[in-house]
């Protein structure tokens, strides 16, 4: 199995905001950076409760997974925080379309701050094809 990383970048997603891929593939696996709700046209983050904010968020990973050779089928394990824990309902049955029958392993935490005071940021781990 090759050791070579490689780095990812889709126009379909935001820019990273920093030093950093938004994936980065590796030995058969892509990692994702978290993704937040920034429209990648604009770099804004878009208006709206928990529920806009996570139709953008899975937007811009199923991009990144896609860009990567990956989908959400594909995921094993994603990674979501929260600004607040009392939102987790309202995300949950988002993220439910999205993944649909997929149930990849995950854990939901709530954090302190977020960057751009966004109110959810998702991450994900995936096999690529």
């Amino acid at each position: 199995m090759s050791t070579a990383l490689k780095h990812i970048f889709t126009e379909a997603a935001p820019k990273a905001v920093g030093p950093y891929s938004q994936a980065v593939v590796a030995n058969g696996f892509v990692y994702t950076a978290g993704q937040v709700a920034l429209d990648p046209k604009t770099m804004t983050v878009v208006p709206g409760d928990i529920e806009a904010q996570t139709h953008q968020v899975l937007k811009n990973l199923k991009a990144v997974l896609e860009a990567s050779g990956s989908s959400f089928d594909r995921v094993v394990k994603t990674t979501v925080f929260l600004k607040d824990m009392n939102d987790f309902a309202r995300m949950n049955a988002v993220y439910s379309e999205h993944f649909g029958d997929a149930r990849p392993a995950r854990s939901a935490v709530q954090v302190a701050r977020l960057p751009l005071d966004v109110i959810v940021e998702i991450e994900a781990v995936g096999l690529v094809n």
